[in-house]
């Protein structure tokens, strides 16, 4: 099985290569790893649900990541966000980021589904609601229940995608209740897959792999 493993004994981050490593002499059946503050819990477990992270996903010491959440190859969640999965499953696709003080839940019979190479802004909001992919999801925006945010979209600072709302792709949201302004362009792409490429890029530093 994977394992999680501390960068160093005063790192400010926690790399999660693998999962349940396990301390000789220590019970921490509530949580999985053992950061450098042992009373810090970044990945816990909820009876029987537990985080699945693939090779090279990286969460940060102070994130939350709980119950049945799947972090996806090169996914990364940073600091204070939350992902809670103790109804129903949460999944973050490939290279797909939770910025700073997110907060995703899955309600029970509505998992969370964060496509591929997805951005998920600073203190923005997901609740039984699906991504698909190159989704970018503003700061402080917030996606509900049954919402469903076509692939190549923008939701835009601030905005609110109502409950049970389906977006078309390739749109760009604004406003609470959100409503559709325009398409997004290719320079909108690149600007979030170059975003994407430079979260990657700290991603190693903060590991001291660059």
């Amino acid at each position: 099985m994977p394992a999680a493993r501390c960068c160093g004994s005063h790192a400010s981050v926690f790399t999660v290569d693998k999962l349940f490593d396990q301390v000789p002499g220590e019970s921490h059946e509530s949580y999985i790893g053992w950061p450098c503050n042992p009373l810090l819990m970044v990945l816990r477990k909820f009876g029987a649900k537990e985080p699945q992270v693939a090779e090279g996903a990286y969460v940060d010491v102070s994130a939350q990541v709980i119950g049945d959440v799947r972090l996806k190859e090169g996914a990364s969640v940073w600091p204070g966000a939350v992902v809670r999965a103790d109804d129903d499953y949460v999944e973050i696709g490939r290279n797909s980021a939770v910025m700073d003080i997110a907060f995703i839940e899955a309600p029970k019979g509505m998992p969370v589904v964060v496509g591929n190479n997805c951005l998920v802004s600073h203190s923005a909001r997901l609740h039984g609601c699906r991504l698909e992919d190159e989704t970018m999801i503003g700061i402080g925006a917030i996606v509900l229940d049954g919402a469903i945010v076509g692939a190549r979209s923008i939701i835009a600072a601030g905005s609110l995608v109502s409950p049970g709302t389906k977006i078309p792709a390739e749109s760009v949201v604004v406003g609470a209740p959100g409503r559709i302004t325009r398409q997004t362009t290719s320079a909108d792409i690149d600007r979030l897959r170059n975003d994407l490429k430079a979260i990657a890029r700290k991603v190693k530093v903060y590991r001291g792999e660059s």
